[in-house]
């Protein structure tokens, strides 16, 4: 039930989210003098609207997103009415345009910054000390072993977890594997895999007393710990993951000023890995496919909204709130981003086709011949409809993905 609720919630806030993209269309267009006939919540057959001034606001059928409505979009508009020809948004300078079509992108990044500087100063910053490299092994027992190299939860043909038959239970430390003391769980990690599956001899503790027990490690695919999308090889598995000791916190406390400057380093992280992901998208369609049709799911490839959704889920139904809002904060960063890339029906295509046009008016009047003028949409259908028959078809595998074999963070 805490899944189902965080994944509604998420996929709430998603909408909430695509409305205030498009609010920011709106509210700029009207401070510029623009027409606006329309502003919708969803698709389809209208279920309640009302009209103030000039503008009809409404909710459709279908919350899939939102939609606001400024005549004259391009010079190929033929639903301008005459009395509005003086405001049609074509008509007016490119930098206004500009400020309008960049209004929705810069809504989603505004939504970023302020939730992730809600996430550091309501929660704090991470914890240097909270890490498995410098805790001991405090550790988290899990119900089986996935010994493929992906993370996700216990399936029907997964082994039982060998710290598990031995009786151990999450929150106790394991203080020596073999004789060996671990005295960290990154530690622990590192004796485990250098030992080969089969029986192995554990220290543990637990409420201040020492238990020796004989686990029966599992081989299975893992990457590096340190490289976590290194090269998979096979080693030894105990079937337990890391848990912070109760008297070490996982966040520090901050005030405004240093959330600001976590938050600016924050967004300029995102930037970099959306630019990188972006980059990456072609190579990572085959491994959508294969995901699909029975491979592994691989951790880096994209996710729609259903997938988000779900990780929202997740991370309510494990009381990781901060999780929830950075998720958040990853899809409206990543929508504002890519909603500027120079592509038609993208707002960044849009906004291309504009500042072409400008430059092609200065560059003809510095060589004296006419202005051609602005440019005919219509012959760019062809395109558009290719790049819509793309994404749409990437829409619909990622979906598919995500619906067959989902993403999760919280696997063991």
């Amino acid at each position: 039930m805490a899944q189902l609720t965080g994944i509604v919630l998420f996929a709430l806030a998603i909408l909430i989210s695509v409305c205030l993209h498009e609010a920011g269309h709106m509210v700029t267009a009207k401070m510029f003098g623009m027409k606006v006939s329309r502003y919708f919540v969803g698709f389809g057959p209208t279920l309640w609207s009302f009209k103030k001034g000039e503008t009809e606001y409404g909710v459709k059928a279908i919350p899939l997103g939102g939609f606001v409505k400024i005549v004259g979009m391009t010079a190929q508009d033929d639903d301008v009415e005459p009395a509005d020809e003086a405001r049609a948004m074509w008509r007016f300078p490119v930098w206004k345009r500009t400020i309008v079509m960049v209004a929705g992108s810069i809504t989603h990044l505004i939504i970023a910054f302020v939730v992730l500087f809600g996430i550091f100063l309501v929660i704090g910053k991470p914890n240097p000390t909270a890490t498995p490299d410098a805790q001991p092994a405090y550790v988290d027992v899990a119900p089986c072993v996935v010994v493929e190299s992906v993370n996700r939860g216990c399936g029907a043909t997964d082994p039982a977890g060998p710290a598990q038959l031995a009786g151990l239970k999450s929150g106790d430390r394991i203080v020596s594997l073999n004789g060996a003391p671990t005295a960290t769980y990154n530690a622990l990690v590192t004796a485990i895999r250098s030992t080969k599956p089969g029986p192995a001899t554990i220290q543990y503790e637990r409420s201040g007393v020492t238990t020796t027990a004989t686990v029966n490690l599992i081989a299975a695919q893992r990457p590096p710990i340190d490289a976590p999308d290194g090269k998979v090889s096979t080693v030894a598995a105990l079937g337990v993951g890391f848990v912070l000791p109760a008297n070490v916190p996982a966040t520090l406390p901050v005030g405004p000023g240093e959330a600001i400057g976590l938050t600016g380093s924050g967004m300029k992280s995102l930037s970099v890995g959306v630019v990188s992901a972006l980059g990456k998208f072609p190579q990572k369609v085959p491994k959508l496919w294969s995901a699909i049709t029975g491979g592994t799911r691989d951790q880096d490839t994209p996710i729609s909204v259903v997938g988000a959704s779900r990780l929202g889920g997740e991370a309510i139904q494990h009381d990781n709130i901060p999780l929830f809002f950075f998720y958040l904060v990853s899809i409206n960063f990543f929508v504002g981003i890519f909603n500027l890339l120079p592509l038609l029906p993208l707002d960044g295509g849009h906004i291309a086709i504009a500042w072409y046009e400008r430059a092609r008016t200065w560059l003809y009047g510095r060589i004296g011949r006419r202005d051609p003028g602005r440019v005919d949409y219509n012959k760019l259908m062809p395109i558009t409809y290719g790049v819509i028959l793309i994404f749409g078809g990437l829409t619909l595998l990622t979906v598919a993905a995500d619906v067959i074999n989902p993403i999760t963070v919280f696997g063991k």
